[in-house]
């Protein structure tokens, strides 16, 4: 055998041997990863026995303390708390926060458009004023420094008409004289009339009756009705107020014209007012997503302008409803449910109610289904009570 024939043997004992060597370290890798998964089922097999052994456990002990009337637990019953159920109105609010506004707030402007200087202000923040009253005085005295001089050529136009209509009456002079002095006259009264009510657009008055809220202007200063600050003069009529609010869009089919809102007053003593929507907005405020609602309220020395107000709006309404506590209401896999307390024989015992429940408002929750009138709900006491527990009550 030559030094070529052995050299190849020996390479194709090589090969065969890796061949060999990769082989097995595949099969090694698969039986560990076998290994793990079944070890993995195990664990998981084991832990639902674990929880089914866990419920059949408690559901035993719950028989036993029914049944074993040795056992202290089962022979003394749990105290409790019972409401009896009965059928009643109930109503659901949409609860808004909301302001108090008057109907009737005015901004004082001064008669002739254009404003002028402070010369006497009768009026200060707070005060009362009628409609009509005298708020200001304006200072006019260019206005009357030009009526001056037109009076006395007033006078001499008047004499000079007079004495040419006397003439003519004696056939002295021509008529054209007499009407050249009569329209003179008359062009100087319609001069001082103008001037006249100019200076009588110098004064301000009230435009309606109400408090006057807002007195930012003083004597010496330019009165124009409103600066960059806000209005000069407000007159606020608490006479005539009402509530307004901004309602989500989403209520937009539920609540109009004609809805009852209750209006409650944090800061007048929690008072609570019933009234009427009178003004629903019909578009939709693009960056709020809501619209508003006005309604009028009664006058009353509580109510001021701004004042927040909560407006409870009522959406919902039933006439005979059950209701229950909130806190009495439980969960489990099932769904919701309630704990009632029922007569057997001489005992009173647990059982459970699955409820269907409606609107929620405040404390209390609408049952719609798994209660009736007469039930008895237990509203103190209930966790962890089970079917037929034995209860008992306060003397």
């Amino acid at each position: 055998m030559n030094t070529k024939n052995i050299f190849m043997r020996y390479n194709i004992y090589g090969l065969l041997l890796l061949a060999f060597v990769i082989a097995s370290c595949g099969s090694s890798n698969k039986d560990e990863n076998a290994a793990l998964n079944d070890k993995k089922a195990d664990l998981q097999k084991l832990k639902k026995e674990q929880r089914e052994l866990t419920t059949k456990i408690d559901a035993l002990e719950k028989e036993i303390a029914k049944l074993d009337t040795s056992s202290s637990a089962a022979g003394k019953p749990k105290l409790v708390a019972l409401e009896t159920i009965s059928t009643g109105g109930f109503t659901h609010f949409v609860d808004l926060q909301g302001r108090i506004d008057a109907t009737n707030i005015s901004y004082v402007a001064p008669p002739n458009g254009q404003g002028g200087v402070v010369k006497s202000l009768y009026v200060k923040q707070g005060d009362y004023v009628r409609k009509g009253q005298l708020l200001a005085q304006l200072d006019d005295q260019l206005i009357r420094q030009q009526i001056e001089p037109l009076r006395v050529q007033l006078a001499t136009a008047e004499d000079t008409y007079r004495r040419t209509q006397s003439l003519w009456d004696q056939g002295i002079g021509t008529y054209q004289q007499v009407l050249s002095a009569k329209t003179q006259a008359e062009t100087l009264q319609r001069q001082i009339g103008i001037l006249q009510k100019q200076a009588a657009l110098m004064t301000v008055v009230a435009p309606t009756a109400g408090v006057a809220d807002q007195v930012n202007v003083r004597v010496g200063e330019l009165f124009t009705g409103a600066t960059a600050n806000g209005p000069q003069i407000r007159i606020v009529n608490t006479g005539s107020l009402k509530v307004v609010a901004d309602v989500p869009e989403n209520y937009l089919g539920k609540i109009g014209v004609g809805s009852t809102i209750h209006v409650q007053l944090p800061n007048a003593n929690n008072r609570i007012i019933d009234a009427k929507v009178q003004v629903a907005g019909k578009t939709i405020d693009p960056t709020k997503r809501s619209f508003y609602i006005e309604a009028p309220i009664p006058s009353d020395p509580d109510f001021h302008p701004n004042q927040v107000a909560i407006v409870k709006i009522q959406d919902y309404a039933a006439t005979n409803a059950i209701t229950i506590p909130l806190s009495t209401l439980q969960n489990d896999d099932q769904g919701k449910f309630v704990m009632v307390a029922a007569k057997e024989g001489n005992n009173l015992v647990a059982r459970k109610r699955k409820i269907v429940v409606g609107e929620l408002y405040g404390e209390r929750l609408e049952v719609r289904s798994g209660l009736q009138n007469g039930d008895t709900l237990i509203t103190d006491g209930f966790q962890n009570l089970y079917e037929g527990q034995l209860l008992t009550t306060k003397s």
